[in-house]
This record gives structure tokens, C-alpha cells and sequence, in this order.
């Protein structure tokens, strides 16, 4: 089978550099959005592409790019706020949907609320299709290939090295943040899905023979690692890129949410985020490496089983793996309907081979 993929948000800092990945591998995706001149732009930047007009205001215009066997990716966020219509017009057309999101109230919908809508209309979902949280997921299936059955708890941390000074993170990167840090988080632990705050819990890795600590966030791996071993107790995901700071974030664990009682808050913050240049410091992404940390220990906290991936910077992991889950949905579909993950989507082989294209790879102990 070969579908078409349709390339929502295209104009954006992620979306741009995801279709320069899509035609990099050959593809040559419909890139939609709401600004003509800045798609017509791109398009002949890239060869010649197709464009389409769409809004995310405007849900009838983004059901209108969708047909069953069509790809849809998309980078438009922050997703609480702007994501809804597109996944719902893949829903409705039985489509398969892929998202560059990390907002983890975003990925529940998807999973608790979408996902049995999709499976009725036989369309496939895979939210957080990048460094969000794509990574982390693959960690912990391989841990847990090698662990065994006696796996009973899993525990993935995401870090970063290098950088040095300058800002590493996109302008709609900070926007997601700010839109999600007053919501509730979530944990898998005694064996099912429960509501949490973020930052509820830390714990410090050893990664490349430094400690470095880590807090707690909802993310993907609480949905995808219990379905790929049903024995497990436990699936905490630690987010590292804070340093030192990450006690203060743990100890504030319980009086973030109130924050958002505060009348204007996030409406305050979200005009300062505003007010940032789009695209992060080029050079100190540059210089920045990330690590994907699963261990996976027994019913005793023994440890069974410890995987470490490294990579270049995030939004190069996003732009590539949102190219090559797209060409491979494309080209050979994938199994399953419903809210999905990547493993359970394309199977384990085909997705480490996958990200080893993108530049995530094992890193062997000693290393």
C-alpha cells in the first residue's frame, strides 16, 4: 500500500524541519497550513511540493486534507490548545496520525478518550512520535526483552549533555510547558493508571559515570511498556534537564497545581512566551547530546536489565522519526487500530532500525 501523508504545521519550527526531513527521504508530503505565502515558500524550497490551506480554527478545513489511507502528521501546538481537530479528522477518515507533541494531558486524551473512537473507524494513532517519548519507549522495550519475565518495574529517564549557555528549547516547546504545568500528571503504579502532579517523585541515574537527578512527568511509556510486558507493577519516567534544580521542582511538587488558581497565570506567561524568537540557538543544540536511560528491576528492586541510547539534539530525533514512522505507515501500514505505540505499531526490529536512522543508538556498558 502507499497513502499519502499530509504535513500539518509545516510553517512551524518543528514542522519546517520535518518536512526538509520527509523530502530528505524521499517522500513528498502535502504540507498544510494556514499562512499561503509562507507554505508556497517552503514548498518550492523543497522542490515543489504540494500545498494545502488549513486551520486549526477551522476543524471543517482539516477534515477536508484527510482520505482514508492518508498519513497525517502534525506539529501544530501547543496540542491542548490547537490539537483536537487534527485527530479528529483522522478519526473520522480512518486515517493513520502521528503528532510531535510531549503535553502529557494531551497523550492521556489520546489514549483513554480517542483511542476508542479510532478503533471503530479503524484509524491509527500514534501521539508523541519524537523525542516525545519515542526514545524512552524503545529503552524500556529493549530492558525489558533482556530482563525477563520476573520485570516488575520499569524507570526511564530522559537527560541531556553538552549545550553549554544559550536556549535549547523551541519557542512552541515553551509554550507546551507553560500550557500543561497546572495540569494534573499521571504515574502507572500497582498496576494501573493513576492521576499524580508532576514532579511527585525524583531519583538520580548514573548516566555516562555521572549522577544525575531526574523528576517525575507523565509521558508515553506508562500506556506502552504494561502492553508489551503485563507483569509490570510499575512504569515511572523521569524528566533530567533541570540539574539542580530538580529538587525544587520536587519539593514545589505540590503547590505548582494551585498555581493555576491564580486568576491570568498561564495567560500572563504565555504573553512572555510570545515575545521568544521561534527557533532555539542553533549553535547550542548543536553541541547537545541526549540520553534515553530504562532499567527495569524485579519484584525485590533488583536490578535485571539496564538500557542507555544516545542521540543528537531532540528536534533532529522529532523531524526524523515523524519521516520515517510517516514513510513506513505510508508504504507498509501498521498493526493495529486505535490509540497505538511505536513498538506495538511497527514491532521492535523495524523500530530500532528506524531510530538508529535517526541517530539513536545503544550505548554498550564501559562506553
Amino acid at each position: 500500500m502507499t497513502g499519502r501523508i499530509v504535513l500539518l504545521g509545516a510553517t512551524g519550527y518543528t514542522g519546517g524541519r520535518t518536512a526538509q526531513a520527509m523530502v530528505d527521504r524521499g517522500l513528498g508530503p502535502v504540507l498544510a497550513g494556514r499562512d499561503p505565502d509562507r507554505l508556497a515558500g517552503l514548498a518550492q524550497r523543497l522542490g515543489g511540493l504540494l500545498t494545502a490551506h488549513a486551520d486549526v480554527t477551522d476543524p471543517a478545513s482539516i477534515r477536508a486534507l484527510v482520505e482514508p489511507g492518508d498519513v497525517l502528521v502534525s506539529t501544530v501546538g501547543p496540542f491542548l490548545r490547537l490539537g483536537g481537530p487534527a485527530v479528529e479528522a483522522a478519526i473520522d477518515a480512518g486515517a493513520v496520525y502521528l503528532d510531535s507533541t510531549g503535553e502529557p494531558p494531551f497523550i492521556r486524551a489520546v489514549h483513554e478518550t480517542h483511542g476508542p473512537e479510532a478503533a471503530r473507524t479503524g484509524a491509527a494513532l500514534l501521539t508523541a512520535f519524537g523525542n516525545d517519548y519515542v526514545p524512552g519507549v524503545l529503552a524500556g522495550a529493549l530492558a525489558l526483552r533482556d530482563a525477563g519475565e520476573e520485570a516488575r518495574r520499569v524507570d526511564v529517564g530522559y537527560f541531556l549533555s553538552g549545550g553549554g549557555r544559550g536556549r535549547a528549547f523551541s519557542r512552541g516547546t515553551v509554550d507546551s510547558v507553560v500550557g500543561v504545568m497546572n495540569r494534573p500528571a499521571y504515574a502507572f503504579r500497582e498496576g494501573g493508571l493513576r492521576e499524580e502532579p508532576g514532579a511527585s517523585r525524583m531519583r538520580t541515574f548514573v548516566v555516562d559515570g555521572r549522577p544525575k537527578p531526574g523528576v517525575t512527568i507523565g509521558a508515553s511509556e506508562q500506556f506502552a511498556l504494561p502492553r508489551l510486558a503485563p507483569g509490570l507493577r510499575t512504569v515511572d519516567v523521569y524528566l533530567g534537564w533541570f540539574g539542580a534544580a530538580s529538587g525544587a521542582m520536587h519539593a514545589a511538587s505540590r503547590v505548582t497545581p494551585l498555581l493555576g488558581r491564580i486568576p491570568g497565570s498561564t495567560a500572563l506567561l504565555q504573553k512572555v512566551v510570545a515575545r521568544m524568537p521561534a527557533a532555539p540557538n542553533a549553535a547550542t543544540l548543536g553541541r547537545t547530546t541526549s540520553h534515553f536511560v530504562a532499567e527495569v528491576f524485579d519484584g525485590t528492586g533488583t536490578l535485571l536489565a539496564r538500557t542507555h541510547l544516545t542521540s543528537p539534539d531532540g528536534y533532529a530525533i522529532t523531524a526524523d522519526l515523524l519521516a520515517w514512522g510517516a514513510g513506513r505507515a505510508a508504504e507498509h501500514g501498521v498493526d493495529g487500530v486505535g490509540a497505538l505505540d511505536a513498538v506495538g505499531a511497527f514491532g521492535l526490529d523495524a523500530l530500532v532500525a528506524g531510530a538508529a536512522e535517526a541517530g539513536i543508538v545503544a550505548v554498550q556498558p564501559g562506553e
